[in-house]
């Protein structure tokens, strides 16, 4: 399920002053643009942490300047001046973001008729990243048509044919994966930018087998990029978290303060759910939840949802519950993308599930709706 997610890659970038690596210059230039730039926002990742940067642009150019100790996909992002009648221009809209892969060195960066428009010199990285775009080309171009009937479906209400498109997108989009993302790191390993399309074929819910073996074949330069240590910790959890394997056990506070464990729950089918009350796409999925939990709920199947609601929001978590009507076991330490358990089981997007049998084994992860349904059907026979 890839298209109704909160992800943790959408947080505000941290601005952060460590400064360590080599150091590059991004030089830019931009032309012909319809409306007059005024600022360049550079947002990228170094030493582990997303920093943001800003400059102006003076006679349309501009410039940024830090310190790299590995390729970052960075995105530029421009803030034009005040219209006529001194009208704001709304802060850049996808058009008005251009991706590039910045590396230590002297980067030229030349926009022409639209901001996104660029064309990159003096990054290798980049160079092969759009190669790399262009190949997946194709597979987006089958996806759009997808993508519409998805949207349509979603606004008439259509849950059916919303499911039926949602899988064909998956499987676009897994074919994409497999043969751009996958095939690069297994023909290009020492690539500076395989440990990038590593992560892109892994995604948010990682698949152990198939990863591990890829990660193993990186070079060891690869594998020494401060990002890579982020990475092989998730691959880690990834598994032990799989189809098959005992789930972690966790203990945290419910709404009433009162400590609830996962092992308290053992002899029954628990459903682990993680979600907050500002996921729009939880709050979706929660109808769907909460008929398949009173359908279920007197056949030895339990919830226990999982909220990553922030600090000070506990009111927010309690109304959400309230007007879901979410009659199952809650819990949370109200620390956002820092909760407990989130991290334990590598969550970096939500809403995503477990189920897990009477014995505490996984035996299925992020379904929902019809699919959470004819789960708990063929398994309660």
């Amino acid at each position: 399920m890839k298209y109704g997610f909160c992800l943790l890659f959408c947080l505000p970038l941290i601005i952060s002053a460590q400064n360590t690596g080599k150091p590059f210059k991004l030089n830019g230039t931009v032309k012909n643009l319809k409306f007059q730039p005024e600022m360049v926002y550079l947002q990228y990742q170094a030493n582990g942490e997303w920093k943001t940067d800003s400059t102006v642009v003076n006679e349309n150019k501009y410039t940024f300047s830090g310190q790299l100790n590995e390729p970052s996909q960075a995105r530029l992002r421009v803030k034009y001046k005040a219209g006529e009648n001194g009208v704001k221009v709304p802060m850049s809209g996808t058009r008005d973001i251009a991706t590039v892969f910045i590396q230590p060195g002297k980067i030229k960066v030349s926009a022409v008729d639209s901001f996104s428009n660029i064309s990159v010199k003096g990054s290798d990285v980049h160079t092969e990243y759009a190669a790399l775009r262009e190949q997946e080309k194709p597979f987006e171009e089958r996806m759009k048509p997808l993508i519409e009937k998805y949207r349509e479906y979603g606004k008439a209400k259509d849950l059916a044919n919303q499911n039926k498109t949602e899988e064909e997108l998956e499987a676009i989009d897994k074919e994409k994966n497999e043969k751009v993302y996958a095939e690069y790191v297994i023909t290009n390993p020492e690539s500076p930018l395989a440990l990038w399309a590593l992560k892109q074929y892994a995604g948010w819910d990682i698949n152990a087998d198939k990863v591990e073996p890829l990660y193993t074949s990186l070079s060891q330069k690869n594998k020494d990029y401060p990002s890579a240590a982020d990475f092989r910790e998730a691959l880690e959890i990834a598994k032990t978290t799989g189809i098959g394997k005992f789930a972690p056990d966790f203990t945290q506070n419910d709404t009433l303060d009162q400590p609830v464990s996962l092992s308290s729950l053992r002899g029954r089918y628990v459903l682990v759910d993680f979600w907050a009350s500002w996921c729009g796409p939880c709050r979706a999925e929660n109808p769907n939840v909460v008929k398949v939990f009173n359908r279920y709920k007197d056949r030895n199947f339990h919830i226990i949802g999982v909220s990553l609601d922030r600090t000070g929001a506990k009111e927010k978590w309690m109304k959400a519950i309230h007007d879901d009507q979410l009659t199952w076991t809650q819990v949370s330490d109200l620390k956002f993308w820092d909760n407990a358990v989130a991290k334990q089981y590598g969550i970096r997007a939500i809403p995503q599930n477990f189920l897990l049998d009477p014995e505490g084994k996984i035996i299925a992860k992020n379904i929902r709706g019809e699919e959470l349904e004819k789960k708990l059907a063929e398994v309660m026979k």
